[in-house]
């Protein structure tokens, strides 16, 4: 099984150009499946639909969330299909399976006056105050992934027309950057970063103290010192920054659409659930804006 298990998540990585973030999730997925079968003394070639049933089972008894169980379940059955498809299996066993329902969480959002004493938190008085200015005022101006943030280059950025280009797998979508974002990028990029460096070979646009790209753990903690700085008592992660970039912009009347593809989400459900937090602006727009409200 090891090595259909290493041929398999060799083959996701060529043939569907996965992120590493995604390919790490199957491998993961996968190893601790095949740690289950072997435990059980379970011929993965011969397994039937009730030893998939019984393994979600064990993953729901250990509290796996809902969500975590779903995307094992999809991990286990797109290895079967490969195998399949490879003749190393007779039969796909997740086949009729039913993903466990998922119920879709309120996204959590600071206020724009949250955001505002959060992103005036750093000081342009060092290095690397200037650095996390820009960072913070940059994810929430743009709504990117932490993933998809530290992974920019300089060459991404366009300074003189205001956007960013965001690359992720085989897609790519521009971004604009307002003129708070702009400023504080710039500055960042003219003063601090040249400084920052230790190589001009470094392509890098966000880096660390030590002049290396950061790393996801890093803006995790930029963002929960500052968080802890401004006395914001909300779990803030840089999730919330892009929750809060489309809430706000979709209550300041921005289309949907437009948010969607700014966020980059491939399906507009996705971006739907924003919708909730429009009902009192909408309550308001209707109140003086109909003429029988």
């Amino acid at each position: 099984m090891e090595k259909q298990i290493e041929s398999f998540l060799e083959f996701i990585q060529n043939d569907k150009k996965l992120s590493d973030n995604t390919l790490q999730s199957y491998r993961r997925d996968i190893m601790q499946y095949e740690k289950y079968v072997e435990e059980n003394n379970i011929n993965y070639t011969k397994v039937k639909q009730k030893d998939i049933k019984d393994y979600l089972n064990y993953l729901h008894d250990m509290n796996k969330k809902s969500s975590t169980i779903s995307r094992n379940l999809a991990s286990i059955r797109l290895f079967y299909q490969y195998s399949l498809k490879n003749k190393k299996v007779k039969n796909d066993p997740t086949e009729g399976i039913q993903s466990p329902k998922i119920e879709k969480r309120v996204p959590s959002i600071l206020t724009s006056q949250e955001v505002s004493l959060l992103l005036d938190q750093p000081k342009s008085v060092d290095l690397k105050g200037i650095r996390d200015k820009a960072m913070l005022e940059f994810a929430y101006a743009t709504g990117m992934r932490v993933t998809e943030i530290i992974s920019l280059n300089v060459e991404d950025v366009n300074l003189v027309n205001g956007y960013v280009t965001c690359k992720n797998g085989n897609k790519q979508r521009n971004i604009p950057l307002g003129s708070l974002s702009l400023k504080a990028l710039k500055e960042y990029m003219e003063s601090s970063r040249p400084i920052l460096i230790k190589s001009d070979d470094e392509k890098a646009l966000f880096v660390n103290v030590n002049g290396k790209r950061l790393t996801r753990q890093g803006f995790w903690k930029i963002v929960k010192f500052y968080k802890e700085q401004a006395h914001i008592t909300k779990d803030i992660t840089p999730h919330v920054l892009r929750h809060s970039f489309a809430t706000h912009l979709l209550q300041n009347g921005a289309d949907l659409k437009a948010i969607q593809t700014m966020l980059g989400h491939s399906d507009i459900s996705s971006t739907q659930v924003y919708m909730q937090f429009q009902d009192e602006s909408l309550k308001n727009v209707y109140k003086y804006a109909h003429p029988r409200a």
